[in-house]
């Protein structure tokens, strides 16, 4: 009987042992098979229901396997029967990493690093739990004491890559790009090959716009088949960044072709992604379109390919349509970024500032301090701020004429629709041979108001002051006008204006005063060809009455910076020819072919140079007499010093003719100041 007892003893002592061998358990938590860890420690907290490591072993599997609250809730339970037990404290701080509670952890960490500061792993969960609240400076701090304890682990040099890579982007967030190169440089210093860390640094380089930078990176990232067509699908983009359009699309050509042949259908979305880009960049809109036609029978619920779509809809004029896209992209997913960004363009494109006002702050709410959202934010305030510009000049002709004249303007907005002004005109001119003298003051108020996104109207009214030689006098002046888009790619202006006559110091003495009835509009397409028609109608108090006709058909040969050129034709035709006062031929035309290269303040970053040059050439012809050749150059060159001030001086001569005189050389150079007050709206926008 005692020796069956020994035996029952001896069975059960192998069993326990047994049952408590849990290497099979370590091993599943070792390869993260952690749904089969819990399962297997569940049974073996049926037998030993007190087991300290089982009970751990158990917690870990299920915190990491997903359900972080029943981990969080166990190694509290723990934590209270075992005070001060510091494998249970360590891994209740790590359970509440798994459970995203930060702030829990950190005082949980702060608590066993002051107990334990020699602790490696209180230390790398201290430095994760920084990390993990974007506290990146104590996070590395945290880092490299626990590498001080044990040099090398390979899990610490893990969590500092990671830990540099999030300061890297947040330095990036705030615009301090020096600092995100150089902690993305210090990851390679510890991992010289590391992908992840060179494909941080060329997005960094796109960003700044250093595209060789960044290719080199992609590059260095191009080591399978499958990264070489990553790399080439980015180094596309940097290309892009920099306006190199034709290289762009040969590089996004590349990708798509290697691709196809990878047979993953990811990359080869992302390479059609990137290709259908490069396509609208170069304008190839037709070719553009049939790729996204066909993309979208193949990926039809594709954000990807929707985004596209509103892409090339925005690019050639059907902005209705675009935000009809971002619309369906928000209603699948409302945190996408292209959805958010795209439609606030879209929007503003469209004229409806309210709604774009809000998919920005929308964006960024989601996208905090993202910096195309951001510029576009800023880009939206810029305009509605008040500004202030000026303009001061001095010009000169043949006959004699020198005039000074500034012209003074405040535009203060009020909403999104509604902007007051209130302009200035001072002109002093003289002729040298008669000494006559007259000084002009024209003084307006006015509005602009946005009725509908597509439609603007403007009102101008004042009077103008003036001292001549002979008499003094004032008259009023205004202008009324709105402007609108009838049609995708169309601007038509509608309107009325009253003037004084003040070229020269004899028509200021006239009191000639003129009442234009007028049309501008402009035709634009898809394939860079464009036609601008000018009409005036004007009656003046004289009796005599103008018809003024301007075409110009141009052509579209570079979009940054503006490169265009073309032919243009002026006819004028007044009732009465009063060539002693002034030019006012029965019958005068003119023809020229015209070249502007054009890089203005709103194409430019800040503290950028802006310049322009435009020249024309060509014959006049005044009633039935010879034709005359006709030249025209005009000159800008400035500088952008912020997002809010730009000043620029300009240089004008012609000798073509005009409503004041035929057969003269004109010229004119001056200076110009636009000074926008604040960062920010006075207003509020309502949605």
């Amino acid at each position: 009987m005692k020796q069956i007892s020994l035996l029952i003893l001896f069975l059960w002592i192998v069993k326990l042992l047994a049952a408590q061998n849990m290497s099979p358990g370590f091993e599943m938590l070792e390869k993260g098979n952690f749904s089969q860890a819990e399962i297997y420690f569940e049974n073996i907290l049926k037998n030993y229901p007190n087991n300290k490591t089982a009970k751990i072993c158990y917690g870990r599997a299920i915190g990491l396997s997903g359900k972080p609250e029943a981990a969080i809730e166990l190694f509290t339970a723990m934590t209270n029967q075992n005070p001060n037990d510091l494998e249970i404290e360590l891994n209740y701080a790590e359970s509440l990493l798994w459970g995203k509670q930060y702030e829990q952890a950190e005082l949980a960490y702060t608590k066993l690093v002051d107990e334990h500061p020699s602790n490696f792993a209180a230390l790398l969960g201290f430095a994760n739990t920084y990390s993990n609240l974007k506290k990146y400076q104590q996070a590395l701090q945290y880092a490299d004491k626990a590498l001080e304890v044990e040099p090398r682990n390979a899990n610490a040099l893990t969590s500092k890559k990671y830990i540099r890579m999030g300061y890297a982007y947040q330095k990036q967030q705030q615009q301090q790009y020096n600092e995100a190169e150089g902690l993305l440089l210090e990851n390679l210093n510890d991992f010289p090959t590391d992908k992840e860390t060179l494909l941080n640094l060329a997005n960094l380089y796109t960003i700044t716009k250093e595209a060789a930078k960044a290719v080199e990176a992609y590059k260095q990232t191009a080591t399978t088949y499958n990264d070489s067509i990553v790399a080439l699908i980015g180094m596309a983009l940097a290309e892009h960044c920099i306006e190199n359009e034709k290289e762009a699309l040969a590089l996004a050509e590349e990708a798509l072709t290697m691709a196809r042949h990878a047979n993953d259908s990811t990359l080869i979305l992302n390479a059609i992604e990137r290709y259908i880009q490069a396509l609208i960049w170069n304008r190839k809109f037709n070719d553009a379109k049939t790729g996204i036609e066909k993309s979208l029978k193949t990926y039809s619920d594709e954000n990807k390919i929707l985004a596209l779509r509103a892409t090339l809809r925005m690019y050639t004029g059907n902005f209705k349509q675009s935000i009809k896209d971002y619309n369906t992209i928000l209603a699948n997913d409302s945190a996408s970024f292209d959805g958010n960004l795209g439609i606030s363009n879209a929007y503003f494109a469209y004229g409806d500032i309210n709604k774009s006002y809000a998919a920005v702050a929308q964006t960024l709410r989601i996208f905090e301090n993202q910096k195309d959202a951001v510029n576009f934010e800023n880009k939206l305030n810029r305009q509605f701020s008040p500004s202030f510009y000026e303009q001061m000049s001095y010009s000169f002709d043949n006959g004699k004429n020198v005039s000074h004249t500034t012209n003074s303007a405040f535009v203060f907005p009020i909403s999104t629709k509604l902007e007051l002004l209130l302009a200035h005109q001072y002109r002093k001119t003289e002729n040298t041979n008669s000494g006559n003298q007259a000084t002009a003051n024209r003084a307006e108020g006015g509005i602009n108001y946005r009725v509908h996104p597509q439609i603007v109207l403007s009102a101008l009214a004042g009077g103008t002051f003036v001292k001549s030689y002979s008499k003094d006098y004032t008259h009023w002046t205004g202008q009324f006008s709105a402007k609108t888009k009838p049609f995708k790619l169309n601007d038509l202006e509608l309107g009325y204006k009253r003037e004084i006559q003040n070229y020269n110091a004899d028509l200021i003495n006239s009191e000639l005063k003129i009442n234009h009835y007028f049309l501008n509009y402009n035709l634009g397409t898809n394939f860079k060809l464009g036609w601008f028609t000018q009409y005036y109608f004007s009656t003046q108090s004289d009796n005599n009455k103008r018809n003024l006709l301007f075409t110009s058909l141009y052509y579209n040969f570079l979009q940054k910076p503006i490169l265009k050129g073309g032919i243009n034709y002026q006819t004028i035709a007044f009732k009465y020819q009063i060539p002693e006062q002034y030019f006012s031929p029965e019958k005068f035309s003119a023809v020229e072919v015209f070249a502007d290269f054009t890089k203005d303040v709103n194409t430019i970053e800040n503290k950028g140079w802006l310049y322009s040059l435009s020249a024309a050439a060509g014959y006049q012809f005044t009633e039935s007499g010879d034709k005359q050749l006709t030249h025209r150059i005009k000159a800008e060159l400035g500088y952008k010093a912020s997002g809010r001030l730009a000043l620029n001086t300009y240089f004008t001569q012609s000798n073509i003719a005009s409503s004041t005189a035929a057969g003269y050389n004109y010229t004119e150079f001056g200076i110009k100041l636009k000074w926008i007050f604040t960062e920010r709206p006075l207003f509020s926008y309502k949605n």
